[in-house]
């Protein structure tokens, strides 16, 4: 193996904290400087630091041409992070039988090492796997339930979650139960009672979002998973969204399962996800595609996937090693002030409505803003095709509006023109063409 090669392998067998500068040291090294630079400063004035967050800017080979606005989807990775996974690439293309076989699979290990300290639980309880929706996937369709089982979630949850829970009902009798939650949610209680309300004998799972992806409420999973173990219920967390947006760790969550994409706001690659299982749960839970029986206690029984390239998932490393070298609590400030910046100045204008809470206890990076009387798709066009600007529509039974999620590499002028096009639509209305 040539030197460089050779480098890495041995950079990652050591962790996944020292890896990265094996690959781009010039990027990474300025990332750790101007983070040295701000550390005698408090987290929310590092998040209104723009000379620091112009250094973070340049770690990204984003375009320029375009204002990107639905991070919510799926955001872009550093540099370090995709240099890393057409490397290890490269890797496997060396001889596949061999590489993707032998040599490349036990660094993952590292990865699972590194994604257990952000989250702060046991490396045996965490799987990797491809995004939020397969982890939850093998959660709801892993659990034992019988038919008049009950399991309860709200309407503003997951489509292909509640997808999900409508086929186990249509197949094996069980109950779902769906209840409304506000939009904004102003206060804890008011959650919690929702969810105590909706309880009955026969529930025996919770589905919640810790972050609504319609409108990025931000719901007390912590309370709700005790209120919960009071009735022997367990409780699933649909952690998409939350994960890396804003800190926390498993202890202040609580629940006994969670599923996350690690290429939302961890900016890892693309196809790769968590999956957290409580440690003495993990034998019940039956894995989406067939383990042996001795792994019935592994949690890397979830991994049993068949063929797939480990690339995408040994350059998570990268991703964990460029979100600790800016650290959680300096990124959810960055989050929640780009989205405090463009919301307060929008609801100065007529007819605008904001779908979500400015509650920094209630909301970080995302939120949906309505203008009255304006059509969401059509503004979503207008934005794309005059000022290439991506936003994305929500239509749901309960509102409607524009989901708008700007991440740590967009930059307050983007969010200003982004704010003069939609005081403009606001007074003039959308062209006819539009």
């Amino acid at each position: 193996m040539e030197r460089r090669s050779f480098l890495k392998t041995l950079g990652a067998g050591m962790g996944v904290y020292s890896v990265s500068s094996l690959f781009d040291s010039a990027t990474l090294g300025r990332v750790e400087a101007a983070t040295r630079s701000v550390a005698t400063q408090s987290a929310i004035d590092v998040g209104q630091n723009e000379t620091y967050w112009r250094e973070i800017q340049q770690a990204f080979s984003v375009s320029r041409r375009m204002i990107n606005l639905n991070n919510g989807y799926c955001c872009p990775s550093p540099r370090i992070v995709t240099d890393a996974v057409v490397d290890y690439i490269w890797q496997q293309e060396e001889a596949p039988s061999y590489t993707l076989a032998r040599l490349l699979p036990p660094f993952r290990e590292s990865v699972r090492q590194g994604l257990a300290r952000v989250f702060g639980c046991d490396p045996e309880e965490i799987a990797l796997v491809r995004n939020a929706s397969e982890a939850l996937e093998i959660l709801l369709f892993g659990i034992e339930l019988k038919s008049g089982d009950e399991v309860i979630t709200t309407t503003q949850d997951y489509g292909r979650m509640r997808t999900t829970l409508d086929q186990r009902s249509r197949r094996e009798g069980i109950d779902v139960t769906l209840f409304k939650i506000p939009t904004p949610a102003e206060s804890d209680e008011v959650l919690i009672e929702g969810f105590k309300n909706a309880i009955t004998p026969r529930t025996k799972i919770i589905l919640m979002s810790h972050q609504i992806n319609l409108t990025g409420q931000i719901l007390p999973v912590k309370e709700i998973c005790a209120l919960a173990r009071e009735h022997d219920i367990e409780v699933m967390v649909d952690g998409a969204h939350s994960f890396c947006q804003f800190e926390f760790k498993q202890e202040d969550v609580g629940c006994d399962y969670f599923g996350t994409s690690l290429h939302k706001w961890l900016m890892a690659p693309k196809g790769t996800g968590l999956l957290y299982v409580k440690r003495d749960k993990i034998e019940k839970l039956w894995p989406l595609m067939a383990a042996p029986e001795r792994m019935d206690d592994n949690i890397r029984k979830f991994e049993e996937i068949g063929t797939h390239s480990e690339a995408p998932y040994l350059a998570t490393g990268e991703a964990i090693t460029f979100h600790n070298t800016i650290g959680a609590a300096p990124k959810e400030a960055r989050l929640r002030y780009l989205k405090d910046y463009w919301a307060k100045k929008l609801m100065e204008i007529p007819k605008v409505r904001l779908h979500t809470s400015m509650n920094p206890k209630m909301s970080c990076a995302i939120a949906t803003v309505e203008l009255e009387g304006t059509e969401p798709s059509a503004m979503v066009s207008y934005f794309w095709d005059k000022h290439k600007i991506i936003v994305v529509a929500i239509n749901h039974d309960e509102f409607r509006g524009l989901r708008i999620t700007p991440n740590i590499y967009t930059t307050l002028d983007e969010l200003d023109y982004f704010c003069d096009v939609f005081e403009h639509i606001a007074k003039t209305g959308l062209p006819k063409s539009a």
